[in-house]
């Protein structure tokens, strides 16, 4: 009686252990481990790990076990110092970017751009020592007032000017002169999310030291200037028959490109719409109409029209931001269209609106688009 005790408090112990470490997820149609891990915000190759015996290709209905992020230790632990409370170092690893660094620590890539530098003139690099800025600074409080330092020097250091819109300026143009992103721009400016009426009058909030520095430079609403680093990205068609070209001036080629994958994969998760452009539906083409819009980048509608401009490049050629096509479903033409976000040996890693997934992260290894990989096109020259 004793020993039938024994065993079944053993049993017992061991499921409890296996539950709290794990969770069981039946896989869906259209899953891989990118979109699982995405779901439960754990990696990847932590799945992998979890699941040895695992087939490489993912059985519908199958089982795979999802390490628990949330689980209690039972064993004490030193409490963790919070994510950003104080600036750090991240080491670069192998396959990261600076878009997937930003977002592990919840900042932009201009903050990570800002404090190192060095990342300007010879790019990112495996085993690099980055300084990873606070973005969520410690405060002191006025104990006459109530009112934090970071609060009053928000205040003292903050000036809204009104900026109007000239011909041919783009949101990215404008937000790009007065120090803030092109979400923050349409923030402050509602009105002009959809279009950027000519004429129009935006309120504009930044530094009083970016709006001297603006006023210095003689960079008025009336005036336009050009930097020696200024950039054409142009969208140029390739075909024969003869069509307008979108010009986009630019002052760093590498931040517009990180800002347009930033807006991509913001939509991660968003459902497949056919025929869709907004965040309760895109398809394929639909998202990279509405990626590149955003900075006032007019792309064709159809996915075989997308793969008509910009420049064809090799696969070895190929870099973040470019469009990559494919003839799925056996088709004989360009039927699907994704936005390069990583390149790393030999593996295209690509953002789109997929059929079965909605917006999601796949890669060229992938059997399915191994076989139906059709060409990249370089849109941004």
């Amino acid at each position: 009686m004793v020993y039938r005790v024994i065993i079944v408090l053993f049993f017992f112990s061991v499921g409890a252990f296996s539950q709290e470490n794990f969770i069981k997820h039946k896989i869906s149609k259209g899953e891989n481990l990118t979109v699982i891990a995405k779901k439960y915000g754990v990696k990847a190759k932590d799945i992998a790990d979890a699941n040895p015996n695992a087939p490489k290709v993912l059985k519908l209905n199958s089982v795979l076990l999802i390490p628990n992020k949330n689980k209690k230790s039972s064993a004490p632990q030193t409490a963790e110092k919070p994510l950003n409370e104080t600036p750090g170092l991240h080491e670069v690893a192998a396959k990261e970017t600076l878009w997937g660094i930003s977002k592990k620590y919840g900042i932009t890539v201009d903050d990570l751009k800002k404090a190192n530098p060095i990342l300007e003139t010879e790019g990112l690099k495996i085993g690099q020592s980055l300084i990873v800025p606070s973005n969520n600074p410690i405060q002191i409080a006025d104990a006459s007032t109530g009112n934090t330092e970071k609060d009053k020097n928000a205040t003292e250091n903050e000036v809204e000017v009104d900026v109007q819109v000239q011909p041919k300026e783009t949101k990215y143009a404008i937000a790009k002169k007065y120090g803030i992103t092109v979400a923050e721009l349409e923030r402050q400016n509602p009105s002009v999310k959809a279009k950027l009426p000519v004429g129009h009058i935006l309120k504009i909030k930044t530094t009083k030291e970016k709006a001297d520095a603006v006023v210095a430079l003689n960079i008025t609403p009336q005036t336009e200037i050009k930097s020696e680093t200024e950039e054409s990205i142009q969208v140029a068609d390739n075909s024969s028959e003869q069509v307008d070209t979108a010009t986009v001036r630019i002052s760093n080629h590498t931040e517009l490109v990180d800002q347009l994958i930033l807006n991509a994969t913001g939509n991660i998760g968003t459902r497949y719409r056919s025929g869709g452009t907004t965040k309760a539906g895109f398809d394929c083409s639909g998202l990279m109409y509405c990626t590149f819009g955003s900075f006032d980048i007019k792309l064709p509608r159809s996915s075989i029209e997308q793969s008509r401009i910009g420049t064809k490049v090799t696969t070895d050629e190929a870099q973040k931001g470019d469009l990559i096509f494919f003839k799925t479903n056996g088709r004989r033409h360009i039927n699907h269209v994704g936005m390069i976000v990583e390149v790393s040996e030999g593996e295209i890693k690509f953002v789109h609106s997929s059929t079965h997934g909605g917006v999601i992260i796949s890669s060229t290894k992938e059997p399915y688009y191994t076989r139906a990989f059709s060409q990249v096109n370089r849109v941004l020259n």
